[in-house]
């Protein structure tokens, strides 16, 4: 099962742009091979059902028009003059290829756009706008191993990103007292010691 899994999604053209219905290309792999219609991939179009078809032993089907309508490759652009630096299209790109920080300016890497065009609903803006690939990027199969490969990369990022958060945040929750051998009793004493530098210091402020 998981080798049609990756053969499928070996000719799946990696844009990550969840118009299938699904959060990614992996998981699109995953329900074809469990038996979901393999003509939900407007970016891949007729070619794509072809080859599925035939690695699949299926009945070949047209585009559902659903998942939205085969067409030209595009890249997105962001006109910079209004962007106000939200950073809400950075973190809707699936594979980092926008570039900015916060109140920045940000910009495309359009060698590094799939084209998912994730980020255009949430700029407050409307200031992105999708253009034809150029020709010397026109080549989808070229790029589908590159696109994976930044997928992975920044799922990655974003687990590592999670798991400092959390360990970060239990840090910060841990316990004041040292020993933990019986919490109830090393609190009580934990509190019984701060009673006591307490009186300590007022009778320095005293005398």
């Amino acid at each position: 099962m998981e080798h049609l899994v990756d053969q499928i999604n070996a000719l799946l053209p990696q844009t990550q742009c969840q118009r299938c219905d699904f959060p990614d290309c992996k998981s699109y792999a995953k329900a074809i091979a469990g038996g979901q219609n393999h003509n939900q991939c407007p970016p891949g179009g007729p070619e794509l059902i072809t080859q599925l078809s035939k690695l699949l032993d299926r009945k070949e089907m047209d585009l559902n028009p659903q998942n939205g309508a085969y067409g030209p490759e595009t890249v997105v652009e962001i006109e910079e003059d209004k962007c106000i630096g939200c950073t809400k299209c950075i973190l809707a790109c699936p594979v980092d290829a926008i570039i900015g920080a916060q109140r920045v300016m940000h910009t495309v890497n359009s060698h590094d756009c799939t084209g998912c065009n994730l980020c255009i609903e949430p700029c407050p803006m409307d200031c992105i706008i999708i253009k034809e690939r150029s020709p010397t990027l026109a080549k989808r199969k070229s790029l589908a191993n590159f696109f994976k490969t930044r997928f992975e990369k920044r799922r990655k990022r974003l687990h590592l990103d999670q798991e400092q958060k959390l360990l970060k945040q239990a840090k910060l929750k841990r316990p004041l007292f040292k020993d933990v051998s019986d919490p109830k009793q090393a609190k009580q004493q934990y509190i019984k010691d701060a009673i006591k530098r307490a009186a300590e210091k007022k009778r320095g402020s005293d005398a």
